[in-house]
């Protein structure tokens, strides 16, 4: 470290610092996972130490908890890059590195931490400071944990990717889950007719969230029922590019969150092919995590205008389930661990 470290206190155990963490060192089910005593990480010169009261899960910590696809192995073929899985975090700033400024101990923050070393899913956790936002007020830190990383998807792949347009009819495909309940809400605000595609149990949800309609992907195919969309947004990404260019409209644009990577390797392929026969834009979104969109999100939550959707608050000693019922589909909005709430 090339300087000074301030700080407002740190857990004290026999002179050295340690600190509960959900660890893991092979890939598996949740079963793999397990609590144990770490040292806590001090932050270098450019990084703040939070210590964490909130970590949401998302779709990339159960990919990699199982090491499926294989892309997520890669470098890490035999054992994970990341012992302490979690990106999304609330808490509070405990300590500064020297070359810190933009924070200072005592501040309340939210963030994504997949740019600069994953570990939410702990105590405490060292994070670079653009990682980071000032937490919404008005809001706990349950439901701040809630937002970074797919509040920003669901913001890039409509605003950014989509155009999204006053007047325009949007499809979201998985919009029962945290990037969908995210853009379903955005998309109101945005003027826009929204219908949202998920399973049965979770359309009661979507309709209450803004959707104007809503689809059971088991007994309608959103593909083939005639209708044609501006804007698809895609968390799910099962369906051919073929059957996809059908529900666009002319001008329409596709855009894939997430899908099995044979899936979004032939849509790639196919995209110049039918942007230029078709006049519809067939897109992958690569998840771009950074401070300005964070801010966006926070002045919408402190107005009032989007309200963060928890399906439940999970102890860290039950993490583990939380990772079953997001693997099983469960899971509406998003789940939460919260590490004050933990039952060692």
């Amino acid at each position: 470290m090339g300087g000074k470290t301030y700080h407002a206190g740190l857990p004290q155990k026999s002179g050295n610092n340690f600190m509960n963490a959900l660890v893991y060192d092979t890939y598996g089910t949740p079963e793999v996972l397990r609590l144990e005593k770490v040292s806590v990480p001090m932050p270098k010169d450019h990084e703040v130490l939070i210590e964490v009261h909130a970590t949401s899960l998302n779709s990339w910590d159960w990919d990699l908890l199982r090491g499926k696809p294989f892309v997520n192995r890669i470098g890490a073929a035999r054992q994970p890059r990341y012992r302490i899985l979690g990106v999304d975090v609330a808490g509070r700033v405990i300590a500064v590195g020297a070359s810190a400024t933009r924070f200072k101990p005592g501040d309340e923050v939210f963030g994504d931490l997949s740019g600069c070393g994953w570990g939410g899913f702990a105590e405490y956790v060292c994070a670079a400071e653009e990682a980071l936002t000032l937490k919404p007020t008005g809001i706990d830190y349950v439901q701040a944990a809630a937002i970074p990383q797919a509040a920003v998807l669901a913001l890039q792949g409509l605003r950014d990717r989509g155009k999204l347009q006053k007047g325009q009819r949007v499809l979201i495909n998985g919009a029962g889950g945290g990037v969908g309940t995210y853009a379903i809400q955005y998309a109101k605000l945005l003027g826009a007719e929204v219908t949202g595609v998920d399973s049965a149990e979770k359309l009661d949800m979507i309709l209450a969230v803004g959707a104007d309609y809503v689809l059971d992907y088991r007994k309608a195919n959103f593909t083939a029922v005639g209708v044609q969309y501006d804007l698809i947004l895609d968390v799910i990404g099962k369906h051919s590019v073929f059957a996809l260019k059908r529900a666009l409209g002319s001008g329409g644009r596709y855009v894939m969150i997430g899908g099995p990577m044979p899936r979004i390797l032939l849509n790639l392929i196919c995209a110049p092919f039918i942007a230029r026969l078709e006049h519809k834009k067939i897109m992958l979104l690569i998840h771009k995590p950074n401070h300005e969109d964070q801010e966006v999100w926070r002045e919408l939550v402190e107005s009032g205008e989007v309200v963060p959707i928890v399906y439940r608050e999970y102890a860290l000693s039950e993490a583990a389930q939380a990772f079953r019922d997001i693997g099983e589909g469960r899971v509406k909005g998003k789940a939460v661990v919260s590490i004050k709430k933990m039952d060692l």
